[in-house]
């Protein structure tokens, strides 16, 4: 948990050791697995520099906590970014708001919700079976905290802290293919989130799952939940909420092959893109804006679906700023996308280089997802004397184990 939180704020274990009077080595002494001698004094001071409530890390609550020195709070929170660990500030720019949480018991809440948006920083370069042990602890402290709540509110806090938790954990068992964890962890998300009585985080949810099912084939019962989550948004929502479901309906729509309703979708996607404000966080639960690059990558996709070379090469401009995007799973997967329009345009090298690479990382990264959608990418071509750079791509598919 201190680790955790320790570089959410971009602070150094020397730095944290210096405002609280311990060696860089005892601070990573405390932070592994909690190895090494040192007294409950010193594990106190590093959690009230941090802001960390003491019952997560193993220590009784003692009432009101005392605040360190005025001048050092006040540079610590200037030279390292400490402030977005306290109770109204946010994880970072790329990751958007935290919940807004009030009442007792509410930073307890808080950090957890931190400690999510940590494992989410990681999960675009970490295999997902290496960070789902993690979240699934994780997990069990989020309920562990739920079980002492006595108050409707604390349970409803409690609830939109674990929904996030079990969202996550749906994604990362899809990335592995393991679609049954992962609709389970899904269902539980949105229940979740009903319990917490958040209609924008229930949404989420629904569109999330809907995202999940449409990926399987089960477009009906994708466009239902996308259905179901809109109901939800009635009355005063965010515009990225609608601009994000219209995408999903897009893809929907595609992938049933449905290319009038997938470009109605669109449209009505760009035009409530351009009602999100670029100059805000995305609101929570999501982490990353959504911009006219986010509308082109869909497109994209629905282009490949469709078998439309022309839909993917009008917007491949904006797509390929999308892959250049820090997350390499998303940028192998629209990537994926792509080399299936280069395809349907007879663009046989290139789009197998393409595919090539986004292979790469689906082997490097063991996304079970990227694997799978790199052997439907492969299905779509027959040849009986296939080109050398459509054998080099078997070799390494014929070759991969996940």
């Amino acid at each position: 948990m201190i680790q955790l939180v320790r570089r959410d704020a971009r602070v150094s274990q020397r730095q944290l050791g210096d405002f609280c009077g311990l060696s860089q080595s005892a601070v990573s002494r405390i932070e592994q697995r909690g190895s090494g001698a040192y007294d409950m004094k010193t594990l106190a001071r590093v959690a009230e520099y941090l802001s960390i409530p003491p019952s997560l890390v193993g220590l009784a609550e003692t009432g009101s906590r005392p605040s360190p020195p005025t001048e050092d709070r006040e540079s610590l929170g200037s030279r390292s970014g400490l402030a977005a660990v306290h109770e109204d500030a946010t994880v970072s720019e790329l990751h958007g708001s935290l919940p807004r949480i009030s009442g007792a018991g509410a930073d307890q809440a808080h950090v957890l919700s931190i400690a999510t948006h940590s494992f989410r920083k990681v999960e675009a370069t970490v295999a997902a079976p290496q960070l789902l042990d993690a979240v699934q602890g994780h997990m069990r402290l989020v309920r562990a905290v739920t079980a002492q709540e006595t108050d409707r509110e604390g349970r409803a806090r409690m609830a939109a802290v674990g929904s996030e938790v079990a969202s996550f954990a749906g994604w990362l068992c899809w990335d592995m293919s393991d679609q049954g964890s992962a609709r389970s962890w899904y269902g539980a998300a949105i229940k979740a989130a009903k319990r917490s009585h958040r209609p924008l985080l229930t949404a989420y949810q629904q569109g999330s799952l809907a995202q999940f099912e449409v990926e399987l084939g089960n477009v009906a019962q994708g466009l239902q939940l996308i259905r179901a989550a809109r109901e939800q948004l009635s009355g005063d929502y965010p515009a990225i909420s609608a601009a994000w479901l219209s995408s999903l309906e897009a893809v929907a729509h595609a992938t049933a092959g449905n290319s009038r309703e997938a470009d109605r979708a669109l449209l009505d996607s760009e035009i409530r893109t351009r009602e999100v404000s670029r100059d805000e966080m995305p609101p929570w639960p999501w982490i990353f804006t959504f911009d006219q690059r986010k509308v082109a990558a869909a497109r994209v996709t629905c282009g490949a679906r469709l078998a439309r070379a022309r839909w993917v090469e009008e917007s491949l401009d904006d797509a390929r700023s999308a892959l250049t995007a820090g997350h390499q799973k998303q940028r192998a997967l629209l990537g994926l996308d792509v080399a299936s329009g280069y395809l349907s345009s007879g663009q046989l090298d290139s789009a197998f280089a393409l595919a090539l690479r986004s292979l790469d990382v689906g082997v490097r990264l063991r996304s079970g997802r990227i694997v799978e959608r790199a052997r439907a990418f492969r299905r779509a071509y027959a040849s009986t004397s296939p080109p050398s750079v459509v054998r080099e791509f078997d070799a390494q598919l014929h070759d991969v184990y996940l």
